[in-house]
């Protein structure tokens, strides 16, 4: 059997608060990548999914402290030293963010943005730098990659800057890229041409990539698994080819049931009611228990374990029993 690329265990974040108190963002969070895999994160705004990755980079604000473990290739990345951690980042893992304009400089060339890190710390030539980075500038789909190494960010456009963001990863040689909601800035066709070279990229170059989205099509259409998370845990796990048919948790369901088909027509869009919470605002229950039709008393007083059920991982007390009533609807 593979040894994963990344495994993560028992991963909670807390933040420390003004009070001396703390609060929890993520709660024994278990998740395993293989090599060459794609897996795909879903969930509402402030389920965990951008916290998740930024503890597995250790980019965590500096208030927060994570326990458990995120092993990368065997090695415990919580426990790295500097040099260490400065060579896991270097070719060990690369994060593509949602909005390449918050994360690339404006007051310097693309081209120096793409060679820095291959000149300081790789100790590569600046010429064959600038050659490497239009190489991958064409790859990502660039087009006179030469002349757009000296213009600025300004001087092109967002989806062409979030290629750039594309290749300043790709530079490092990675095993694993961390995109986070990569296409949230973009337009549709842009972000089907995003989505596309990252999908190629990462089977050509054997990379596992772990995939943040709120839109859970696009997950399922780019990942081989798909993992919804809630209030800063996991609660439900299975392959992307099962999920629409045999959803099993609530909240999944609840998503599912939101969004808008092509096949039928609608006066109003289902929702899921109530928000969603943090892992800190959750009682000792189930955290979607306020939210769920199918929630009894003992949903809010016992905390639910997560279960094998029907060939995936589902965080539910009363999954069986939810999963019964609905086969018997559906007859």
């Amino acid at each position: 059997m593979t040894a994963p690329l990344l495994e993560l265990s028992g991963l909670t974040v807390d933040v420390a608060t003004e009070d001396g108190g703390s609060r929890t963002l993520l709660d024994g969070v278990d998740l395993s990548l293989a090599p060459g895999e794609a897996l795909g994160l879903v969930g509402e705004s402030g389920s965990g999914k951008s916290m998740t990755m930024r503890a597995v980079t250790r980019l965590l604000p500096r208030a927060a402290s994570a326990s458990g473990s995120i092993r990368f290739e065997g090695a415990d990345v919580l426990g790295m030293n500097a040099g260490e951690l400065r060579r896991y980042r270097d070719g060990g893992v690369g994060l593509v963010f949602q909005d390449p304009r918050a994360h690339i400089n404006p007051t310097r060339r693309i081209g120096a943005f793409l060679t820095e890190a291959l000149v300081r710390n790789r100790g590569v030539g600046r010429r064959e730098a600038l050659a490497r980075a239009a190489a991958v500038l064409a790859e990502v789909g660039i087009d006179d990659p030469q002349r757009r190494l000296g213009q600025y960010p300004h001087e092109v456009s967002g989806g062409m800057l979030q290629r750039v963001m594309i290749a300043s990863v790709l530079l490092a040689e990675p095993r694993l890229i961390l995109a986070d909601e990569p296409t949230t800035a973009l337009d549709v066709t842009i972000q089907r041409e995003v989505v596309a070279i990252l999908d190629r990229l990462r089977r050509e170059r054997g990379m596992g990539m772990v995939f943040i989205t709120h839109d859970l099509d696009l997950a399922l259409a780019v990942c081989g698994r798909v993992a919804v998370m809630y209030a800063g845990r996991i609660v439900e796990l299975r392959s992307a080819d099962t999920l629409h048919e045999r959803a099993a948790h609530p909240y999944t369901l609840g998503l599912l049931g939101s969004r808008p088909s092509i096949d039928a027509r609608a006066e109003r869009l289902s929702a899921i009611p109530g928000r969603p919470v943090s892992a800190f605002e959750s009682g000792p229950g189930c955290a979607f228990a306020p939210r769920c039709s199918f929630a009894t008393a003992g949903c809010e007083s016992e905390p639910p374990a997560p279960t094998e059920f029907d060939g995936g991982l589902v965080r539910c007390a009363r999954v069986e029993e939810i999963h019964a009533a609905r086969m018997e609807a559906k007859a």
